[in-house]
């Protein structure tokens, strides 16, 4: 996988709800130059359970369009759908995709074999895979010897590891062969200091600059300015775990100019005010808003 900033964008919706692709495009842009080594499309924070597959392959076109062959562009094709998942991996290879994200099939919570058997389906399309290990949301753990088992189709070739047990991310960056990308914002300091890539970020919407900055210090073996580039940032990523994500990161990216609205499709709902000022105040102590 190219680049250790991978940003898991925000879909814009107009006041109808539909897709802004002018202002999916220009923040592509933005994101691009301040930091991001490439775009994750589609994911969670894109709002991919209320997206339609058109609007998704339309994304991940114009996605594909902006990074001009630059920067990384990684598909969220994942669901709980073996079929489904297959016909939207090959329709994001087919316009050109560099990667899909396969999230864990939830809900249906399959076994071991289960899993297995469908990452297989996916892979047989030919694009590379990127797991997305999120327990949280789909209440099924993909375990080291799991991740390492998977890890041996060759499609298969990195781990968004979004369950915070840092021994278990340990475990998977030493023997599954993956390559680790942290799937928290916090987890980033504590990946790269196990030898980890990078990060799935939602912060780099907002501090790209610095979490790209945190990435290359630990690179060179500056782990010391690593960790002091994460502290400055641990208010800030409280900040956008205040509710659910995407919640607080769209209202964010409103606040700042990144995108005209943060409007949501139910079931999700933009933040209360209490959570606005918690997510305004942030941003201020960060330097943010005084950028706009």
């Amino acid at each position: 996988m190219r680049g250790a900033i991978l940003t898991a964008m925000v879909t814009p919706f107009d006041l109808e709800l539909r897709i802004d692709e002018d202002a999916f495009a220009s923040l592509a842009q933005r994101l691009l130059a301040s930091g991001s080594d490439g775009l994750v499309v589609a994911g969670t924070t894109g709002e991919a359970s209320t997206l339609d597959d058109a609007e998704k392959v339309a994304l991940f076109r114009r996605a594909i369009a902006e990074a001009g062959g630059d920067a990384t562009v990684i598909a969220g094709t994942g669901s709980n759908d073996t079929a489904h998942s297959v016909e939207l991996t090959a329709r994001a290879a087919e316009v050109g995709a560099d990667a899909a994200l396969i999230v864990t099939p939830y809900y249906n919570r399959p076994n071991r074999e289960g899993i297995a058997a469908h990452v297989a389906a996916i892979a047989a399309v030919g694009l590379p895979i990127v797991l997305y290990n999120i327990p949280g949301r789909t209440t099924v753990n993909m375990e080291p010897d799991l991740l390492a088992e998977l890890g041996r189709m060759p499609e298969v070739v990195a781990v968004k590891q979004a369950n915070p047990d840092l021994a278990e991310c340990r475990t998977v960056v030493k023997h599954s062969g993956l390559t680790v990308y942290a799937g928290n914002d916090d987890m980033l300091f504590p990946v790269l200091e196990m030898g980890g890539q990078g990060v799935i970020s939602v912060t780099s919407h907002l501090a790209g600059e610095q979490v790209a900055a945190m990435a290359a210090a630990a690179r060179s073996g500056d782990l010391d300015e690593a960790r002091r580039i994460d502290d400055g940032l641990l208010n800030l990523y409280a900040s956008l775990s205040i509710t659910t994500n995407p919640i607080p990161i769209k209202a964010a990216c409103e606040m700042v100019g990144l995108i005209p609205s943060g409007r949501m499709r139910l079931p999700m709902v933009q933040v209360t005010p209490v959570q606005r000022e918690i997510v305004r105040t942030a941003l201020e102590a960060q330097g943010l808003l005084a950028r706009v």
